[in-house]
């Protein structure tokens, strides 16, 4: 699975602009001034070979006894407790704190790995300022910028190199080819681990009426109709000692994980408490992933008909980014409605996986568009002349063409549906990609 690198610091050290870095985006809001970040933030990296997960947090106050700063301490050792890695980060600028020293003394106590990142060091790699830091006791100090990306690099690779990860064999991919991961994910207390138990039969994992009952992602080994699965049952809370009580009831670095190793995700709702927001999040990092889907609402039994209708509307409103997703009511306590769930991951699989020939793309794309044209922008109409298949789990398919910058989202999801028809594509993300040719004549326009 992917390592995690949490960032830790006290306020205004640059730990949103470093994430921003390690993500190439801007999810982390970013000012200057104290105390901006107080929620932890979660984010894909990638270094060489290597991707990991990154976790930004807010200014770090490890004795905070009250307020606002408590709650923000909590959610900083919820980070730590989830990260293989600790990158504390320090600004150079404004010198050693004694809010430093205690979280220097925090880490330490842990025994987690840590790298000491020196921010905001533009231009100071050999500062006599560097030196005070080494007071931390945590080893060398690693000047970095994360506003201009010096020593960035170097960094994060430090931060990997600490995990030892290791390298994938090619006999551990030809092992895993014919076995499906399927990662059952979702809230707290929806009955994730109860289904597990009902498919193999067995109180193999401790299923109780408390939220945060499972404590890691879980993979246990199922073979069905010849067919052999992993299933991932998604983490709970992840304690560690007593360091905290946890403000979030489930591991979300776990549940990242479980869905990014995963070829298909169980998404399970809870009919009892329908659509929420974290329901919303977790199936959105699911199509961000581009994985398999299929939806399972457990506690059928337990709603009556209004409930039913609701909830069914209240799917097809927050949910409807997933509308190509198979959706099954169940009830994994009572064994109700179990069976169809494994053709629709079946399905799912298949698609995810499914082969397209560039003929047979090439030849609905023209079909397509004789059907119905592209809309002129300006002077320009989009002409689309061939695809073929970019890759598979998710599905992309690369078309290719000329101003292809002007096709509409709605034109796209045209296209979409048209080869989701010709291929059966269920319960998997399908991606189109427009590609323009350039024009060999463009520079000549000019001379």
């Amino acid at each position: 699975m992917k390592p995690v690198i949490a960032l830790v610091g006290r306020p205004n050290v640059g730990k949103s602009t470093l994430f921003n870095r390690l993500t190439k985006s801007r999810d982390a809001i970013v000012a200057d001034f104290a105390g901006l970040t107080r929620d932890r933030h979660y984010g894909n990296g990638r270094q060489g070979r290597h991707e990991y997960i990154v976790i930004d947090t807010g200014g770090f106050e490890p004795d905070a006894s009250s307020g606002i700063y408590r709650e923000m301490a909590k959610q900083t050792q919820q980070a730590v407790a989830e990260a293989d890695v600790v990158i504390f980060v320090v600004d150079v600028r404004g010198g050693l704190s004694a809010q430093d020293h205690d979280i220097a003394k925090y880490l330490r106590r842990l025994g987690k790995p840590c790298v000491l990142a020196g921010n905001k060091a533009e231009g100071m790699q050999d500062s006599a300022h560097l030196v005070e830091f080494y007071e931390l006791g945590l080893g060398e100090v690693h000047p970095v910028s994360a506003a201009h990306g010096q020593g960035v690099r170097s960094l994060v690779e430090l931060a990997l190199e600490s995990l030892a990860l290791p390298e994938m064999e090619e006999g551990d991919v030809a092992a895993e080819a014919n076995v499906i991961r399927l990662a059952v994910a979702g809230r707290p207390n929806v009955g994730k681990s109860t289904l597990i138990n009902t498919w193999l039969g067995e109180e193999r994992l401790v299923a109780f009426d408390l939220p945060g009952t499972t404590r890691d992602a879980i993979s246990v080994p199922f073979e069905r109709n010849g067919q052999k699965f992993e299933l991932i049952d998604t983490a709970g809370l992840r304690r560690r000692g007593k360091v905290f009580e946890a403000i979030e009831k489930f591991s979300v670095v776990k549940t990242l994980q479980a869905i990014e190793s995963a070829n298909v995700v169980l998404l399970l709702l809870d009919a009892t408490q329908g659509v929420t927001d974290q329901d919303a999040h977790i199936a959105g990092y699911i199509l961000e992933s581009g994985r398999a889907v299929v939806i399972a609402v457990n506690k059928w039994d337990a709603v009556d008909d209004y409930g039913r209708q609701q909830l069914e509307r209240s799917i097809e409103t927050r949910l409807s980014f997933l509308k190509f997703a198979p959706l099954h009511f169940i009830s994994a306590i009572k064994r109700q409605g179990i069976g169809p769930l494994w053709a629709s991951i079946a399905q799912a699989y298949k698609s995810a996986n499914r082969k397209m020939p560039t003929p047979v793309l090439t030849r609905l794309l023209q079909e397509a568009v004789q059907f119905q044209t592209p809309k002129r922008s300006g002077m320009h109409r989009p002409k689309l002349r061939y695809a073929h298949q970019g890759g598979m789990n998710p599905p992309v398919i690369v078309i290719h063409g000329n101003s292809l910058e002007h096709v509409t989202d709605a034109y796209k999801r045209f296209l979409e549906g048209r080869f989701r028809k010709e291929f059966d594509l269920v319960g998997t993300p399908l991606r189109i990609e427009l590609k323009t040719s350039s024009n060999p004549y463009a520079d000549k326009r000019d001379s």
